[in-house]
């Protein structure tokens, strides 16, 4: 009998856990998922070419209407709308990239022998200690080119 119980929470359990999650989450995983999908869709040549298109079409119109403000407001207006929702959907894609590629970086500096720690969450650090890092590495690369470039002694 304790084990059906058991059982029947474990099938509960999930149903509680996805009413806890806040309103924000909810809506954070559905933009998510929509810029993720609009990123994929809209970043394609068939996009590219519907938006063309529609400045094709756009201008081969523009005699009908003698080139009048509305006609060209109609463009104007759709393109600023447009060019402001797109900015949001690229910054959540460029976001959860840039996330995402940290952290695989942080997970081969932790797992190769060697490698300094400290490496790990440096998009964290101050644009000052961003810079002593810059100039620490590009002492190390001088370094390495004047090995490169030092003639091999004889008999070594």
């Amino acid at each position: 009998m304790s084990l059906h119980m058991a059982e029947q929470t474990r099938k509960k359990e999930p149903e509680t856990q996805e009413e806890r999650r806040d309103f924000f989450c909810v809506v954070r995983d559905a933009f998510r998922i929509f810029a993720q999908r609009s990123a994929a869709m809209l970043g394609t040549a068939w996009s590219f070419c519907i938006a063309v298109l529609i400045i094709v079409v756009w201008i081969v119109t523009g005699p009908k209407f003698h080139y009048s403000d509305t006609w060209q407001l109609i463009i104007n207006t759709g393109t600023t709308i447009v060019t402001f929702l797109m900015v949001f959907l690229i910054q959540n894609t460029q976001n959860r990239d840039a996330k995402a590629i940290h952290l695989k970086l942080d997970e081969l500096i932790r797992a190769l022998k060697g490698a300094r720690n400290k490496l790990v969450d440096l998009e964290q650090l101050s644009d000052d200690e961003l810079k002593k890092l810059e100039i620490e590495f590009q002492r190390l690369r001088e370094r390495a080119s004047d090995l490169d470039t030092e003639p091999a002694e004889p008999g070594g």
